[in-house]
C-alpha cells in the first residue's frame, strides 16, 4: 500500500500574491502545479492553494466569511530564535502578527500570524518534544 499524503488546502483572494508570500516569504519549496492551483511539500504533507470562491463552490458552501475560523496552522521549529526569525520573515512577506512570540502557558514559546489571507499560523518552539520528522538532527 502506497503512503498517504496529508494535504491541507486554503482557500485565497490573489493566488499570485499568496504563491509569492509562501514561496519567496516563507521559503516553501513550491511543486510544478496547473495554474488554477499552487502546491507545496511538507514534511509529510503538502499545502495547497487554490481560489477562494472556487475552493467554496467545490466544497458547496459561502465564499463570505470572517473572523475567526475555529483553526489554526501551526509550524513547529527547533529554537525560540527560529520562531523570531519566522515570524519576521512572515510579517516583512505580508503578514499580520496577531501574537507577538513569547514564553507561553505550557512552557513553550510561541507567536501567531495572518496570512495575506487572514488565515491563522501559529510559529511554536515545544522545548518538551520534537514536532518533525524522526530523523530530524534536533532529535
Amino acid at each position: 500500500m502506497k503512503p498517504r499524503i496529508s494535504m491541507i488546502t486554503l482557500g485565497v483572494r490573489d493566488l499570485a500574491k499568496s504563491i509569492t508570500f509562501y514561496e519567496k516569504g516563507l521559503g516553501l519549496p513550491k511543486m510544478e502545479s496547473p495554474p488554477e492551483v499552487a502546491f507545496f511539500t511538507l514534511n509529510g504533507s503538502w499545502l495547497g492553494l487554490y481560489g477562494r470562491d472556487a475552493l467554496a463552490e467545490d466544497a458547496k458552501q459561502s465564499a463570505e466569511g470572517s473572523g475567526f475560523e475555529g483553526f489554526a496552522l501551526a509550524h513547529n521549529l527547533a529554537s525560540e530564535a527560529e520562531v523570531d526569525a519566522l515570524m519576521q520573515e512572515a510579517q516583512s512577506a505580508g503578514a499580520t502578527i496577531v501574537k507577538e512570540a513569547q514564553k507561553v502557558f505550557w512552557g513553550g514559546y510561541s507567536g501567531y500570524f495572518k496570512d495575506p489571507d487572514g488565515h491563522l499560523w501559529e510559529i511554536a518552539h515545544n522545548p518538551f518534544v520534537w514536532v518533525g520528522p524522526q530523523d530530524d538532527p534536533a532529535d
